[in-house]
């Protein structure tokens, strides 16, 4: 079998129609789909390498994103063991407090597998003594 009776045959005609539909605004493109599936086959060492590598990075985000959290809950504790000490603050810090639970209360929302209960009075009170304060106007004076 030489190349003339190749192209007349099937294989040339086969070429001439795959060529034709993937020139065609059809969005069936075989020659794409061949040289993808051909690039996958090549690389999927290098693919599932990639994929390995990003699941380890989710995973140091994840705890990343955990351990942000348990530092604000620490914060968001350590306030409210101040003033329940008596200890006044500024209006400043107030705002840093509340800043800290908004950010605390975000991840949480995001991550209810996460153990938030440990702070739920802490977050109250603070916002009770900051209504408080801001009634009476008795913040100390910022420095």
């Amino acid at each position: 079998m030489d190349l003339r009776e190749i192209l007349l045959g099937g294989g040339g005609v086969l070429a001439l129609v795959m060529t034709l539909v993937q020139i065609a605004p059809v969005q069936v493109k075989p020659w794409s789909w061949i040289a993808k599936r051909i690039g996958r086959a090549i690389n999927a060492e290098v693919l599932e390498q990639v994929q390995r590598t990003e699941q380890k990075l989710d995973e140091h985000i994840n705890q990343d994103e955990a351990a942000r959290a348990t530092q604000e809950r620490a914060y968001i504790l350590a306030f409210n063991r101040q003033l329940m000490a008596g200890e006044k603050h500024t209006r400043e810090e107030f705002w840093e407090a509340l800043a800290s639970i908004d950010r605390y209360h975000k991840y949480c929302d995001a991550h209810p597998e996460y153990p938030n209960e440990r702070a739920v009075h802490a977050i109250h009170n603070i916002g009770r003594v900051y209504d408080e304060r801001q009634q009476k106007n008795d913040f100390l004076p910022d420095r």
